[in-house]
């Protein structure tokens, strides 16, 4: 009995395994041939993958085939379903977290050298004493100079795991040896609330530059700073914000609108619509809103902007918002890359779909900036045509349009001609910022010394200054010629608030760059006349 048992027990064994392998490959291929019998495109665009990967004459990256496919797939459907390839997931993703792990500077490669533009508030760096003007030599003994050196590796260097340990050795000028500072790395606040200040005496101002996890915890500490300096009423800075986190403006919308109240509702392809209400007693529900938006302003920021107007709370003042109405969840696709795909389109609370047209092409759809531009919308109100029947009334009776973007209830034009744009690109492109590096890099025990007060009383720009910069930008290649004419002033004021940014942060530079804001000097008179 036992020898036969010896014989039967491998026979079993071998036919199990062998009835295994039968059933998953029967189990594979059905589930394969059902999928793919059920849509023969999805057939059709794997096959033709795999002949060019076995079959076709020469090599061939497939992958990069695959995300040409994904990308033509995803233009056909509207103009913000995208892909992310996995190269730029990270980047990504960090943009919208918030912080990133690391040492917490913001540097320049000048010459072949890392130097240090200023420590970031909140990061390591900035605990340990590095200074704006540092040259970063080593880390852990890797050099960081020479002219063969990307800011990819340098990054690399720099980044790492949370708690992990680099040393750096910096050179500092005025000191006889290098530095050595053992960093731990650490979270590093990507803030999304670049500045909170009073612009009168009970008129606070918040300017947030989009919305990532943590822009509401932001937002709250920024508004509770400005109750203590005495705030009764804010002006809520939206403009260039393209957006973010959905539910990051519902948390924020809802500090200004009492219970109950409808923010937006979505609507998807089945016609299931789900509503989001303000659900607990905000800090500034008794307080008066000024919302800012401009052509910039899209998807988030119009949650809110379109909340608030709806709801007869605030006032919104500006020019017509971007016009993106369309709801996007992150699928991955199981490689490290992602597709953003258009799921929904949101509403404000009287029904109006904020995302204006896109069915003619996604180029159109791009250029209605210079639509809006040449038809004159940008200077003045009476240029905005919408159909009566985008008409909608709010509770308090107010009128308000739907077809793309919100309306601001005060509009307030662009106005700007040639000279003032040129000089907005020389500061958006950075130039301003390369240009006041090296004058702060000139004197930098002077500047750092300084506290922002003595620096704002003391420090002016003065016409040789302007002549300075207008030769370093003649020196870029290919050469930059400008006329700054009757905008000197305005010139001096921009590279003031580099300057500050620099030394200070983006606290001091919004102030300052903002001083004769027409938006935000329409706000101030909006604010006295309601007094």
């Amino acid at each position: 009995m036992k020898d036969k048992n010896k014989i039967y027990i491998p026979l079993l064994l071998g036919l199990a395994c062998a009835l295994g392998i039968f059933m998953g490959a029967r189990l594979d291929l059905s589930t394969s041939d059902g999928l793919f019998s059920e849509n023969p495109k999805k057939q059709k665009l794997n096959r033709l993958i795999d002949y060019i990967d076995y079959e076709y004459v020469d090599d061939v990256n497939t992958d990069s085939i695959v995300d040409v496919t994904v990308n033509k797939i995803l233009e056909n459907l509207d103009p913000h379903s995208v892909y992310i390839p996995k190269q730029e997931y990270d980047a990504v993703s960090e943009n919208m977290q918030g912080d990133f792990v690391g040492i917490g500077v913001s540097f320049y490669s000048v010459g072949d050298t890392v130097v240090v533009i200023q420590p970031l508030e909140g990061g390591p760096s900035e605990d340990i004493g590095i200074h704006g003007g540092d040259r970063i030599l080593y880390a852990n003994n890797a050099k960081l100079f020479g002219k063969n050196l990307s800011n990819d590796s340098i990054i690399s260097q720099l980044k790492g795991e949370e708690g992990s340990k680099v040393s750096l050795k910096v050179f500092r000028k005025g000191e006889k040896k290098l530095l050595n500072f053992d960093v731990t790395r650490g979270k590093v606040p990507l803030k999304s609330v670049d500045a909170a200040y009073m612009l009168t005496n009970k008129l606070g101002y918040i300017k947030i530059n989009r919305f990532s996890e943590t822009t509401y915890e932001e937002f709250n500490k920024a508004l509770r700073s400005l109750r203590r300096k005495g705030a009764r009423e804010i002006a809520l800075d939206l403009r260039n914000n393209p957006g973010g986190y959905l539910a990051e403006a519902i948390n924020i919308a809802d500090e200004f609108l009492k219970d109950d109240r409808l923010i937006l509702f979505t609507k998807n392809k089945s016609g299931a619509i789900e509503k989001t209400y303000a659900q607990r007693e905000g800090d500034f529900e008794n307080g008066k809103v000024y919302v800012l938006i401009n052509e910039s302003s899209a998807s988030a920021s119009e949650v809110v902007a379109g909340a608030l107007q709806d709801n007869d709370v605030g006032t919104i003042v500006g020019r017509r918002s971007y016009g993106k109405g369309l709801v996007q969840r992150e699928m991955e696709l199981g490689d490290g890359s992602a597709v953003r795909l258009t799921i929904a389109r949101y509403y404000t609370p009287t029904g109006r779909s904020i995302q204006k047209p896109y069915e003619e092409s996604n180029e159109k759809y791009y250029n209605d900036y210079l639509r809006r531009y040449r038809n004159g919308e940008l200077q003045s109100a009476d240029s905005i045509h919408v159909s009566d029947s985008l008409r909608y009334e709010t509770p308090g009776g107010k009128i308000v349009y739907g077809g793309g973007g919100i309306i601001p209830d005060v509009f307030v034009p662009r106005n700007m001609d040639a000279e003032k744009e040129q000089i907005l690109l020389l500061l958006n492109r950075g130039f301003m910022s390369r240009f006041i590096f090296e004058v702060l890099d000139k004197n930098r025990n002077y500047y750092n010394s300084l506290s922002s007060r003595e620096f704002e009383e003391d420090v002016i720009i003065n016409d040789q200054m302007v002549a300075e910069f207008t030769q370093y930008l003649r020196s870029q290649p290919p050469g930059i010629n400008i006329k700054v004419g009757s905008y000197e002033n305005l010139l001096k004021q921009y590279l003031k608030a580099v300057m500050a940014q620099q030394l200070f942060g983006t606290n001091t530079f919004e102030r300052l760059k903002n001083e004769d804001d027409r938006i935000i000097e329409k706000v101030i008179q909006l604010s006295k006349e309601k007094s």
